[in-house]
C-alpha cells in the first residue's frame, strides 16, 4: 500500500478574465498552472513562495474548496475531483483547513462553543450535551479552557482565536489539514507557541499537514519536505535539510538569503531580485523566472524547463540542471 495520503497530478486552477458589455472571456488568471506533488501520511509538506504565487489557491483547490480547471487530486488513490456532494461531505471529515486570519474566519455573532460545535452538528452529533462535552475536550487539547466556549471572538486574543481555528479543524478528527499561513497574522512569540502546538498535535494524532507560508524560517521550523512555488508552478522540491543546505534553483537561493541570522557578528549575503513578479494573466515564455534571474541563458526565455529529479528526492525546474 502506498504511503502517499494525497497526490496531485498536473493540477490547474484558472480564473476567467472578462471584458466589454457582453463580458467576453478574453484571458485567464493562471493561479495554479500544472502542479504535481504528493504528501506522505504523517508528514508536513511546507509550501513557500511570494504573495500572489498561488499557494493558497493550491491549498483550497486540493480540498475542492475551489473547483479545479484541470488535473487530478488523489486521496488514498481515489480522485476527489470526480466525487459528488455526498462523497465530498465524507471527505470533509478527513480533510480540514486552518485559515490565515483567525478573526475573519470566526462568526462574531456565534459563541466559540457554537463555532466549534457547528462541524459536529453538520456531521451528525445532534445531542447538545454530547456536543458541548466534545467542544470542551477540543478546547483543552489546544491549550484553552472549557469556559472559553461561552465567549465571543472579540473577547479573545489573536493567538487564542487561532487556537479556536485549530480546535474547529480538529473537531471531525481529520487525517489531513491544510494550514494556510496560520501564524502570519500573529506576534513572533505567539507564532512559536502555535507552531509547537501544531507539532505536538501531529505527534499525538498522526496528522498530515500541508503548511503554507511565505517565510522560509517558519516553514523550516515545522516541515519535513519543502516545495517552492513561483507564479503558479512548483519550481523546487526537497527535504528540509537538503533544501536549506543545497538549494538548486536561483529563486530558492534568493528566498534563503532573506532569512535573518540570529547572530549580530554574522552577515548573510542578500540576493536582491530585480523587477516584479510577472502577471499570472500573461506569464513570460520559457522559464517564468528568467526575467529576474542573473543566471538566465537564451534557452531560459525560449523553452519551459521540465520538473525533474536531479538528486535523491530533490526535484527542480531549471535549465541549469539538464
Amino acid at each position: 500500500m502506498s504511503d502517499k495520503l494525497i497526490e496531485v497530478e498536473n493540477l490547474r486552477k484558472y480564473y476567467p478574465v472578462t471584458a466589454g458589455l457582453l463580458l467576453r472571456h478574453v484571458a485567464d488568471v493562471k493561479a495554479v498552472d500544472g502542479v504535481s506533488l504528493f504528501i506522505k501520511e504523517g508528514e508536513t509538506l511546507g509550501l513557500v513562495g511570494e504573495s500572489g504565487c498561488g499557494k493558497s489557491t493550491l491549498g483550497r483547490t486540493l480540498l475542492r474548496l475551489e473547483e479545479p480547471t484541470a488535473g487530478t487530486v488523489l486521496y488514498q488513490g481515489s480522485d476527489i475531483t470526480k466525487w459528488d456532494r455526498s462523497k465530498l461531505k465524507e471527505f470533509r471529515k478527513k480533510a480540514q483547513m486552518i485559515f490565515q486570519d483567525p478573526q475573519s474566519s470566526l462568526d462574531p455573532r456565534m459563541t466559540i462553543g457554537d463555532s466549534i460545535g457547528e462541524a459536529l452538528l453538520i456531521h451528525g452529533m445532534s445531542d447538545e450535551t454530547e456536543r458541548m462535552e466534545k467542544v470542551g475536550e477540543l478546547l483543552k487539547q489546544v491549550g484553552l479552557e472549557p469556559e472559553h466556549a461561552a465567549r465571543y471572538p472579540h473577547e479573545l486574543s489573536g493567538g487564542q482565536k487561532q487556537r479556536i481555528g485549530i480546535a474547529r479543524a480538529l473537531a471531525v478528527a481529520p487525517k489531513l489539514i491544510v494550514a494556510d499561513e496560520p501564524v502570519s497574522a500573529l506576534d513572533l512569540s505567539v507564532q512559536a507557541q502555535i507552531l509547537n502546538l501544531l507539532a505536538d498535535l501531529q505527534d499525538q494524532l498522526g496528522l498530515t499537514y500541508l503548511f503554507i507560508a511565505h517565510d522560509l524560517a517558519v516553514i523550516g521550523h515545522i516541515s519535513d519536505r519543502i516545495a517552492v512555488m513561483y507564479l503558479g508552478q512548483i519550481i523546487e522540491l526537497a527535504n528540509k535539510t537538503e533544501l536549506f543546505n543545497h538549494p538548486l534553483h536561483p529563486y530558492t537561493e534568493a528566498l534563503l538569503s532573506a532569512i535573518p541570522i540570529p547572530d549580530p557578528e554574522r552577515k548573510r549575503k542578500r540576493i536582491l531580485l530585480p523587477g516584479e513578479v510577472p502577471s499570472p494573466i500573461a506569464p513570460p515564455p520559457g522559464c517564468r523566472f528568467h526575467e529576474r534571474c542573473a543566471r538566465a541563458t537564451k534557452a531560459c526565455s525560449e523553452e519551459e524547463p521540465s520538473f525533474k529529479q536531479v538528486e535523491t528526492e530533490h526535484f527542480v525546474s531549471c535549465h541549469l540542471y539538464r
